[in-house]
């Protein structure tokens, strides 16, 4: 029977060809509509559009090895699904991380993926149909025999020909890429440059090849290594301000995780249809600007594909994450910490807790938690989680602050204390019943409209919380701890954000995208007269050395990477995890340098510039070592031991509390004890949109 779509195809080579040239369209489909690779010149769009053939080529070329004629087809459709898995995957990813899936993200997707379904499906696309429909149309035409297998069976010569081709296809390309950027394979450049001059496949083999290399770093680390380490934390250590060192000292630390909260909502007012001005955070505003409030106009997160993670590794350790994936996911149950829940239980006598309204294993912190030394978590098993008060991601905030009272309460004092809120997480979706109020933002991005009225969300629940502390009486004996952890509105959305800022869309480039990197950070302190904001230039490294030094606690002898904010020493140089930076006389992003005060460009960076690229790559450097050799393991301290994760059991723990406080006593300080074994979740007023609303037209 004469094949109807022509006789080229009756052969096997010509099958593969067809899967390629697919493979080959999906692919730049991907490259211009999906991902910003940042194309300069002619000869990078002629590298993108020849860099997905060879390796898919030579993936497919494997099936002409075999032959089993039918077996040959069903392994070359299945080497090419994966291959068009892999890329969507990626267009995923890159939706929401604005970067490319490592082996390490790939590999700890099962302690991430419990909560994401939904979020998946909202970055779903109507156009994602074009890479998926030729998957039911190319079996449909063979079951009709529209298109027929060939049974000539392919010999080896021939099929190694193939094989030959791809390889010279691939050296062609490689030529051309090391021409374009030299030392594109040595140097340390980002993953999107490895896609843009080599393609997906190529890109995932040497990210699993890199993988692999930090797990053999990792077993063959040993103690001089630490040694490094510790002469470059000593030597960057920056001494304490005398004036406020140890002015929180014996405080409660009580940490409120403001989700997604960048440092643009800061007295930021949306107008509505109407030119209405409304008030986005309006209780954080007043915090950040009390007197009794350290908060920073120039701080930065430094999170990688790890996000809150990542903010929280940084925060409690003064460690980046990973430069791959998730440090909580892929080491968080394998290496030594010395965090801050442990430093301060066994220097100072803390006790600890996290609360989280999602599921422990979200992040694997259920596991990474113990051996950061928390003694207790409460997770979603704690709570009342049901379909009306929660999303994907978790309780909601309001429901979330207020449920943790009957646990807080109980816990002895001194203590320290996160609490992850989670409603401001992406998608923004709007609110429901009683919380509903605020206006949208009219943009054509639904993900910015509904992030305002998350934001404004999040600034309520936090006000009912501290009312809270102030009536149960842990207001004026905690110091207070704000911080965003990452962006909200990611990289790829920003151009649309622009209108709302003020800016030009046309104009924005990557200096602004580096200043939408700001998000809060606030020390409130109760009782403080000599607070204010402060333009110190920082980064979430640089929170525990600071927090330490507010308590009392001299943090030289640990292993930080970061210093204290506070201190005339502190350099000012925030790295972030790709080896960009920003300092406050220059911003370096993607191959970019800018006057940081001013956004001018810079063609050529100068000698200052150079030393400061050079310090962050040297602490960026440091922290690969302590985290891939898992070098604390060698960490001696006659102060402080290893955490032993099986001293800790996250089940049952309001019992193990109460019994604490029976064994204690008169020597109880909980909250609970204070009042006369009477609980205090009563003075917890919760109010709805409506209510405030109310309020402030009156």
């Amino acid at each position: 029977m004469k094949n109807k779509l022509g006789g080229w195809l009756n052969g096997r080579i010509g099958f593969i060809f067809l899967l390629v040239l697919l493979l080959w369209m999906k692919a730049l489909f991907a490259y211009f509509v999906e991902f910003d690779l940042g194309l300069d010149n002619a000869l990078q769009y002629f590298i993108l559009l020849i860099n997905p053939l060879a390796s898919s080529l030579l993936i497919l070329s494997f099936s002409l090895y075999i032959r089993r004629e039918k077996l040959a087809y069903i392994t070359a459709f299945v080497l090419y699904v994966i291959q068009l898995i892999l890329l969507f995957a990626n267009i995923m990813y890159y939706r929401e991380f604005t970067d490319f899936l490592t082996v390490n993200t790939m590999l700890g997707v099962g302690k991430v993926s419990g909560g994401l379904g939904e979020s998946a499906l909202q970055l779903l696309h109507l156009s994602d149909l074009l890479y998926f429909i030729d998957l039911f149309i190319l079996p449909f035409l063979l079951w009709k025999k529209k298109l027929q297998m060939s049974t000539q069976r392919i010999r080896a010569r021939k099929a190694f020909a193939v094989s030959l081709g791809a390889l010279l296809l691939f050296s062609g390309n490689l030529f051309l890429a090391e021409t374009s950027r030299t030392g594109l394979l040595t140097r340390n450049f980002s993953r999107s440059y490895l896609v843009k001059y080599l393609g997906m496949n190529v890109y995932t083999a040497l990210d699993g090849i890199q993988t692999y290399n930090t797990y053999q770093v990792r077993a063959e680390a040993s103690p001089n290594e630490l040694v490094e380490v510790q002469d470059y934390t000593s030597a960057h250590f920056a001494e304490p301000n005398s004036e406020l060192f140890g002015i929180a000292k014996g405080k409660n630390v009580i940490y409120i995780h403001l989700e997604s909260t960048q440092q643009f909502v800061i007295d930021y007012k949306l107008k509505d249809e109407n030119g209405e001005e409304h008030e986005v955070m309006p209780f954080i505003n007043q915090l950040y600007h009390d007197k009794s409030t350290f908060s920073f106009e120039n701080f930065f997160h430094q999170v990688s594909a790890g996000k809150t993670s990542d903010a929280e590794t940084l925060l409690e350790n003064s460690l980046f994450g990973l430069s791959q994936g998730s440090l909580f996911s892929q080491m968080g149950d394998k290496n030594t910490f010395y965090a801050a829940p442990a430093i301060l239980n066994q220097t100072q006598g803390y006790s600890s807790a996290a609360f989280h309204g999602n599921a422990g294993n979200f992040w694997n912190r259920n596991e990474t938690y113990k051996r950061f030394g928390y003694q207790n978590f409460f997770d979603a098993s704690y709570y009342d989680v049901n379909e009306d008060n929660s999303f994907q991601y978790g309780l909601h905030d309001k429901p979330f602050f207020q449920q943790s009272v009957p646990y807080l309460e109980h816990l002895q004092q001194p203590f320290y204390t996160k609490f992850i809120a989670v409603s401001n997480h992406y998608p923004y979706a709007p609110l429901k019943n009683d919380e509903a109020g605020f206006p949208m933002a009219a943009t054509e991005d639904k993900t910015i409209n509904g992030y305002f009225a998350t934001e404004n969300y999040l600034d309520r629940s936090v006000e009912e919380f501290v009312n809270y502390l102030k009536a149960s009486g842990l207001y004026e004996n905690s110091i207070l701890v704000f911080y965003g952890d990452h962006y909200g509105i990611s990289e790829s959305r920003n151009q649309s954000m622009a209108g709302l800022l003020g800016k030009d869309s046309q104009s924005w480039n990557n200096y602004d995208q580096v200043q939408m990197q700001k998000v809060p950070l606030m020390f409130h302190i109760p009782g403080q007269e000599n607070g204010g904001i402060r333009s110190t230039y920082g980064g979430q490294v640089d929170v525990l050395p600071t927090l330490l030094h507010l308590l009392g606690v001299n943090s030289q002898e640990y292993p930080f990477l970061g210093q204290d904010l506070f201190s005339a020493q502190h350099n000012q140089m925030v790295a972030f995890r790709n080896g960009d930076f920003i300092s406050p006389e220059y911003t370096y992003h993607r191959g970019s340098l800018y006057h940081t005060q001013t956004g001018g460009i810079i063609s050529e960076m100068p000698s200052e510039a150079e030393a400061v690229k050079e310090q962050v790559a040297t602490q960026l450097e440091m922290s690969n070592k302590i985290n891939n050799g898992d070098l604390l393991r060698f960490y001696n301290n006659e102060g402080l031991h290893p955490v032993d994760p099986t001293d800790f059991v996250y089940k049952n723990s309001l019992e193990r509390l109460e019994t604490e406080e029976k064994n204690l006593a008169e020597k109880s300080t909980s909250v609970y004890s204070q009042n006369g074994g009477q609980t205090t979740k009563d003075l917890y007023e919760s109010k709805s949109y409506k209510t405030y609303e109310l309020e402030n037209d009156q």
